[in-house]
């Protein structure tokens, strides 16, 4: 059986399922493949999902024009306030929402609860699912891509949108054989009780061994913590007694919030960079995480990959006479728009994750130099966070 649209979007992560919405919006048909079932996530109101993402004011405004945002419950949202940032040896600089003219930097909302208010968005615009499916094959020809699955049905499309995570099979499939570079570190995220209120401020320390530890405000006074650690030093955190864990993790944020308690267990994930010579091929965009890799201590990965989506569906909105959503100069138009931002992005994080990790004499001195001198001049503060607040 065959199936032919405008766009499929191979992928049902959060930038696949915002993709999807934001092209049908637009017009177009489109088909939203995936491994996986696209449903709307069993949420139990007692726990709380250890992934949390910070979603800037930018991604808030891109979920509120395809309807997303306003059904998030307000009760699971946190607005981050301020941001105070520690170096590895006392040098601190901070953030402020006020002073930025913002109502906050991001907002804390777990993936569940994301999912949720995407996937009923998914289903009104008539976006066509086809999930569970493994793929087997893709195949190009002049006019556009054919997906074919495990099943024996296909899928053809003008244009093929790949935002199936960073080890992409798209990508691989399309030929664009980039492998993600492992940063030897491995994220330990989970979620805290804390005994003093977190007043909607973020925390962030770069520790003397290169690794990272976030904190980062929840509804009440929870926080959830993203530890980019050191691949063994993860390791020996996920194998902590709770208590144990709760210990290091105060610990090591200089009980900043007094006692911590966990609730939501440890999980792990490891740590890859990904940058590609294109983002885009012969009837195919690339976006999320298929389309870039980036290091978390700024929060910003599923940010870009929301806006790889709003800015595909722009230039295919604004297509006029181009009916083709395939035609290389749309695709093309979609990878200049997006080379500067991802690029200030990666260069930012990436750059920082090495700074800090070097060892190198004299550059812990410079560093922690360097983050006091930020500090003290607020357009080179507000330069640094415009970027990721759009």
């Amino acid at each position: 059986m065959l199936r032919t649209c405008d766009v499929l979007v191979a992928g049902a992560g959060l930038p696949g399922l915002a993709a999807a919405v934001a092209l049908a919006r637009s017009g177009l048909s489109v088909v939203l493949a995936d491994r996986s079932p696209v449903a709307v996530p069993p949420i139990d109101p007692e726990t709380w999902d250890a992934r949390v993402y910070a979603i800037s004011p930018g991604s808030a405004a891109f979920l509120s024009a395809i309807g997303a945002w306003q059904a998030l419950p307000e009760d699971r949202m946190t607005a981050v306030e301020a941001m105070a940032i520690e170096g590895d040896r006392g040098a601190d600089l901070g953030f402020d929402a006020y002073d930025l003219g913002e109502r906050a930097l991001a907002w804390i909302v777990e993936e569940r609860e994301l999912r949720a208010a995407l996937v009923p968005q998914v289903h009104s615009t008539g976006v066509e699912v086809v999930a569970p499916a493994a793929f087997a094959s893709l195949d190009w020809t002049p006019g556009g891509g054919t997906l074919t699955l495990e099943d024996g049905r296909r899928i053809s499309a003008r244009l093929v949108v790949g935002a199936d995570g960073l080890s992409s099979w798209v990508r691989a499939a399309a030929g664009m054989a980039s492998e993600p570079v492992p940063y030897a570190q491995t994220a330990v995220v989970a979620n805290f009780a804390c005994e003093r209120p977190h007043r909607g401020v973020a925390r962030q320390w770069f520790r003397p061994d290169g690794g990272v530890l976030a904190w980062l405000p929840l509804p009440g006074n929870r926080i959830s913590i993203v530890w980019s650690a050191p691949s063994a030093q993860a390791d020996d955190l996920a194998r902590l007694s709770h208590e144990a864990l709760a210990s290091r993790v105060s610990e090591a944020g200089s009980h900043a919030l007094g006692r911590l308690d966990v609730v939501t267990p440890p999980a792990r994930f490891p740590l890859r960079f990904l940058r590609l010579p294109s983002v885009i091929a012969h009837r195919l965009a690339l976006v999320g995480d298929a389309a870039h890799g980036v290091h978390p201590l700024a929060g910003q990965g599923v940010n870009l990959g929301f806006g790889d989506a709003q800015a595909l569906a722009a230039v295919l909105g604004a297509r006029g006479p181009v009916a083709d959503p395939g035609a290389p100069i749309l695709v093309e138009r979609y990878a200049r728009q997006r080379a500067v931002p991802v690029l200030a992005m990666q260069g930012v994080t990436d750059g920082l994750a090495r700074l800090f990790a070097s060892t190198l004499p004299g550059v812990p001195l410079l560093r922690n130099l360097g983050l006091s001198a930020v500090s003290k001049l607020p357009p080179v503060r507000h330069a640094l966070a415009r970027p990721a607040l759009r």
